[in-house]
């Protein structure tokens, strides 16, 4: 059986025996048989794969790997937070850079990851590898545009480009090993830390980023040994974000990648150029950036995704607020969870058009006198007392005041005085 089928196991083996002899083959030899399977395997057996350590002399190689780090249950303000983490690394030195990437593995977050790793160490190695990367394309089509960007990405900064062959990650494991040795830092720092939330996403970037610089510490004599030995960086960076055509419709709106973006009202019927970044979108008409707004992600069980700008639409809104009861961005709308709940107290104690026209104003509020976060804190002390909010007492808390000009009279001097005056100096 072994000589037709060499990759049957021992236990395999075992219970087929019994099968065939069920009265002379007791379970307590079945370890026997495997330690004569793993003798034969050793004198008998076929050619077993045989790996080959390779040597790297400084600033000959570098690597890029992506990997999940769910498990570190990283959370932000209280919302869990998956997300990815880029990783580059020089094969000599072991001198890593690495970054938090939201969604999924795309040229974009290659491209920003791996040149903001090349311009933290200041130099360029001979050759790049990655792996295949079949995560970030959907279809062949997309397949070989990835391969062309990549091999563009390279050549713009004179490295040669490779990629590993698919699922064989042993070739990219000099930066698989360190994938594991990354997240255990992590997960470790996060246990001294006490606890796994952050207030917001910079925070958290400045975590990891603190983390890897203790790891780089560990290698600093290798580092400065292997600085002197890459090559120069190009004059500038590439490009490292992804173009695409959007119309904003009438409704204020345009989508981008199954995403709906919210926009100024006077792009109503453009056609913008939209610049896709790994955290960030930027909406281009002609030669001028006429809007920027954070990255949407579809979240899991979604078909779309939404990022609306309440202050986009509020002036719109401020004309017709009676559409606000029943308007599909509604939801959307709402800064924070305390503007939300007190839209539903306002709807439970006025009528609908005065409830609009108070959740219409109190936005309005927040965008003019740039008091969002200090106005929630307000909006949350009236909830906890069941009180509905007092408009007019509020603007004229937050809104902001017409600074008051001091009065200047200016006297204009007569001519006779400028002919004294010449009269004296002369």
């Amino acid at each position: 059986m072994l000589e037709s089928e060499p990759g049957l196991l021992g236990t395999t083996l075992f219970e087929e025996l019994q099968r065939r002899h069920p009265e002379r083959f007791e379970p307590g030899v079945v370890r026997t048989l495997q330690r004569r399977v793993r003798a034969w395997r050793a004198v008998s057996g076929g050619e077993r794969e045989t790996y080959f350590a390779q040597a790297h002399p400084p600033g000959r190689f570098a690597l890029s790997d992506f990997t999940v780090a769910d498990e570190l249950n990283v959370s932000i303000a209280g919302m869990a937070f998956p997300h990815r983490l880029y990783q580059f690394a020089l094969a000599y030195s072991g001198w890593r850079y690495a970054e938090v990437v939201q969604g999924g593995e795309s040229y974009m977050a290659l491209a920003s990851g791996l040149q903001n790793a090349l311009w933290a160490i200041g130099g360029v190695t001979e050759e790049h590898r990655t792996d295949s990367l079949s995560a970030a394309f959907n279809n062949l089509a997309e397949e070989e545009q990835l391969t062309t960007r990549y091999a563009a990405l390279c050549l713009h900064y004179g490295m040669r480009a490779s990629r590993n062959n698919l699922g064989v990650s042993h070739e990219n494991g000099a930066i698989e090993s360190r994938q594991g040795s990354l997240k255990v830092a992590l997960a470790q720092a996060l246990l001294l830390r006490g606890h796994r939330d952050f207030a917001c996403e910079p925070d958290y970037r400045r975590f990891v980023a603190e983390i890897v610089a203790r790891l780089n510490h560990r290698v600093r004599h290798k580092t400065a040994e292997e600085r002197p030995r890459l090559l120069p960086l190009p004059a500038r960076r590439t490009s490292e974000f992804e173009e695409v055509d959007a119309r904003v419709t009438k409704f204020g709106t345009f989508t981008v990648k199954r995403i709906l973006y919210s926009t100024h009202s006077r792009l109503i019927g453009h056609r913008l150029k939209v610049r896709l970044y790994t955290d960030r979108i930027e909406g281009w008409l002609g030669g001028v950036c006429v809007m920027e707004a954070p990255r949407g992600r579809v979240a899991n069980g979604q078909q779309r995704g939404k990022v609306i700008d309440y202050r986009h639409l509020l002036p719109a809104l401020r004309r017709k607020p009676g559409a606000f009861a029943r308007w599909v961005l509604r939801d959307e709308m709402f800064p924070r969870d305390e503007y939300r709940r007190t839209w539903e107290r306002l709807q439970e104690g006025l009528s609908e058009r005065q409830a609009c026209k108070t959740m219409v104003g109190l936005l309005d509020l927040a965008a003019r006198g740039a008091c969002e976060a200090d106005l929630a804190q307000v909006l949350a002390g009236l909830l906890q007392a069941g009180t509905l909010p007092d408009l007019p007492g509020l603007e004229e808390r937050f809104a902001p005041r017409v600074a008051e000009l001091p009065e200047v009279t200016v006297e204009l001097p007569t001519l006779a005085d400028y002919d004294t005056l010449l009269q004296g100096a002369a």
